[in-house]
């Protein structure tokens, strides 16, 4: 007689304690009333390898990247999308028919986010700024390039990191000097922090946000605290604001329908199982 396996998942990462993705998937996995488990694995650089082609046979269906691996991850695949490729980095792995399967899905969270909490937003609408040319920066591009959005303004506290993203991304991305992160702001329609300043334990955003009209809609990706700098600038100025806690969350859908089967809804109720 054949045993049927729970199917387990994981984030793979060094640290990982941090993580909310333990609680995501655990609410889900509660609410769809699936047998499964998602662990966290703080996995040394030495051993990352090994671990990764070890734990298909161990019964995991797939895993969440985080830092310092979504690079690496391109390299260790099998199978790497055109969307993972593009970026730079996977965050989202499958493992089926005997080969690891990379993509990125942190471009899809972070529309998917902007789509639910401003509704009214039209890419098409003007310029995005985006602040800030790391990892998450190169998926926020490709992410508002594909959408339609007609022009970008980047900047970058080291402008040669900004400069080498307009050279793979295109003329729709301009780039300008961090002492001039204020002004760009004026006459764009989207606004996106992609930079770590700002969140618990970083330097504050100290970018001049005079230009800020209600009219704009206003995102930042970090989520400690919910309310940043920006966002609460914004908000006071009368622009639509949205949390990076969204990003995380629609970031992660795609993931779980993969390796459970079912396509879980983000909602206040898993909003609410992520910040407890």
């Amino acid at each position: 007689m054949s045993l049927i396996r729970i199917p387990l998942a994981a984030v793979i990462g060094s640290p990982v304690a941090h993580s909310r993705s333990p609680r995501l998937f655990s609410h889900w996995l509660r609410k769809y009333g699936i047998p499964g488990h998602y662990v966290p694995l703080d996995v040394p650089e030495d051993k990352l390898e090994e671990t990764i082609r070890l734990l298909p046979q161990l019964g995991f269906v797939g895993l969440n990247v985080t830092i310092p691996y979504k690079e690496r991850m391109i390299e260790l695949a099998d199978k790497v999308s055109d969307r993972a490729q593009m970026i730079g980095a996977a965050n989202t792995l499958v493992f089926k028919d005997g080969a690891i399967h990379a993509d990125n899905t942190d471009g899809y969270g972070f529309i998917e986010n902007l789509h639910q909490g401003a509704p009214n937003w039209q890419p098409e609408a003007g310029p995005a700024v985006v602040f800030g040319a790391g990892g998450a920066a190169r998926a926020v591009l490709a992410a508002l390039i594909d959408v339609g959005v007609p022009e970008i303004r980047l900047t970058n506290r080291s402008r040669d990191r900004a400069e080498q993203l307009q050279a793979e991304f295109g003329d729709v991305v301009q780039v300008h000097d961090w002492l001039q992160a204020g002004n760009i702001i004026e006459g764009s329609a989207t606004v996106v922090n992609t930079t770590s300043l700002g969140m618990t334990g970083k330097p504050e955003f100290r970018v001049p946000l005079d230009a800020l009209e209600p009219r704009m809609v206003v995102t930042d990706i970090v989520y400690t605290p919910l309310q940043t700098r920006l966002l609460l600038e914004a908000e006071a100025v009368g622009c639509t604001v949205v949390d990076g806690l969204g990003m995380l969350l629609h970031q992660a859908v795609p993931g779980f329908e993969r390796w459970f089967g079912t396509r879980p809804e983000v909602d206040e109720a898993t909003r609410a199982a992520v910040l407890r």
